[in-house]
């Protein structure tokens, strides 16, 4: 019976490690796009989330993520006011795009794969974003980019001058509470 209790003890300080929740400092969220042939960067803002991670134990790992949908910002105010419409991010209907982990792989020392599903405009598929986890001290950080289709979640229609590929970047910086 001791043995037993001991072992589910160890089992829950096991998962309340991963269950520590980190403090995000910093947020960038980046995509890229083709148009007319030329890269067009942009990046949005309005970031909120949740990071429960711990490379040693990433079952009980979970990250959850948000930005305004508002704020995307793509150096042209005209170009902004567009995409802030229906036909493109809907913004009043859709105020945010949410990334929610699913599961976690390690492939390489600091080298991690993540299952994601991703909402936009109410349209939800499951994507996997590789990143790089990188622990000093109390700091962690988080760099990871990944490609969708804008068709796929209603972004846009069809067009001859824009890529239907849209490569979306993060990085996170985190505050992990000293054990």
């Amino acid at each position: 019976m001791k043995k037993l209790t001991l072992i589910a003890l160890l089992l829950s300080a096991t998962v309340a490690m991963a269950q520590t929740k980190q403090t995000i400092t910093k947020a960038t969220v980046t995509y890229q796009i083709k148009n007319m042939g030329f890269t067009t960067l942009g990046f949005l803002s309005g970031f909120a989330g949740e990071v429960k991670f711990d490379k040693a134990h990433l079952v009980a790992s979970s990250i959850e993520a948000s930005v305004e949908t508002k704020t995307i910002n793509s150096d042209d105010d005209a170009r902004d006011a567009h995409l802030r419409k229906e036909d493109f991010f809907d913004v009043d209907h859709y105020p945010k795009m949410i990334m929610k982990s699913v599961s976690f792989k390690q492939k390489g020392s600091n080298n991690y794969i993540g299952q994601f599903e991703l909402t936009i405009k109410g349209k939800t598929k499951l994507v996997e974003v590789p990143f790089v986890y990188a622990q000093t001290g109390t700091t962690g950080s988080f760099k990871g980019s990944f490609k969708i289709n804008r068709l796929d979640f209603g972004i846009g229609d069809s067009s001859l001058v824009l890529s239907n590929e849209v490569t979306i970047s993060v990085g996170l910086e985190t505050a992990i509470p000293a054990s």
